[in-house]
């Protein structure tokens, strides 16, 4: 399949910018399953500087700086995927650099509960496959996906007691309860396409980020879960890219200088053209 993606993000400022740097994360990887074919990058105002490389995780960075009075900062990133419809499964992985995957996070930093969470799917005896996928059961049923309850800052806990969040809660308490059982996991950024109901035309703009997470199993390489919408991902899904936790793979992050607020907008819009 092909898909044309298209990610807008907007800040407005109520007191204008006189500088600020940004770091982007939003170009697809190439990997077993996925091809970016094209990329086009749109920042206004026009960029004093901007550069291209790779992070430690091997995804693609854009950074850029702005060095003169803004009240509006736009970034559109528009990117052509080519997709192989199968499970997710990245294998060229170093034994050595699996290993960073297995210790916690500030953002997955498990507790006593979680722990005892993870034990009912992480078995002795029981293969890690069926395992993740009944974790990944677990955690559509028993959590209530709700939109605006939980922020890039709040702890597991919370959503452990409340038992609802969104797709990067979910991904997160995945991979503590992962490494709770000794196995190494990590953070996946992306997008999942969205179906219309039977005869609805599709509106611009509804989809939306994902995230969702992988465990490395031997012999197999890295197996994706989807625990938000109870699935391994195949087609539907778009790989940014993937680290540690969200603040790995952050769409965009930066500083700025300014004594004002500012308003953010985000527009995803994922189209399938073959």
């Amino acid at each position: 399949m092909k898909y044309l993606i298209s990610h807008q993000t907007t800040y407005t400022y109520n007191e204008a910018v006189s500088v600020c740097y940004n770091l982007l994360r939003l170009v697809p990887r190439n990997t077993d399953r996925q091809r970016c074919t094209s990329i086009a990058v749109k920042i206004h105002p026009e960029p004093d500087t901007l550069q291209e490389y790779d992070d430690f995780f091997g995804n693609k960075v854009i950074y850029f700086s702005i060095e003169k009075e803004h009240a509006r900062l736009s970034v559109k990133v528009s990117s052509e995927i080519e997709t192989v419809n199968q499970q997710l499964v990245e294998n060229r992985q170093e034994p050595g650099e699996i290993g960073q995957y297995l210790f916690d996070t500030p953002m997955t930093a498990g507790n006593e509960e979680i722990v005892a969470y993870a034990r009912e799917s992480f078995r002795p005896g029981r293969p890690v496959l069926e395992a993740a996928a009944d974790l990944t059961r677990r955690i559509y049923t028993d959590f209530r996906f709700t939109p605006g309850f939980t922020t890039v800052s709040t702890p597991l806990e919370v959503v452990m007691r409340e038992r609802k969040g969104v797709c990067q809660d979910f991904a997160h308490l995945a991979i503590a309860c992962v490494r709770a059982a000794g196995l190494p996991a990590r953070y996946v950024s992306g997008y999942i396409e969205t179906i219309s109901p039977p005869g609805a035309e599709k509106l611009i703009g509804v989809d939306a980020s994902h995230a969702w997470f992988s465990v490395y199993i031997p012999h197999l390489g890295w197996m994706d879960f989807d625990p938000t919408n109870n699935l391994q991902p195949a087609g539907q899904h778009v790989t940014i890219g993937w680290g540690r936790d969200y603040a790995d793979i952050a769409p965009m992050r930066g500083i700025l200088l300014s004594s004002g607020t500012h308003e953010l907008a985000v527009s995803v819009d994922m189209r399938r053209v073959k």
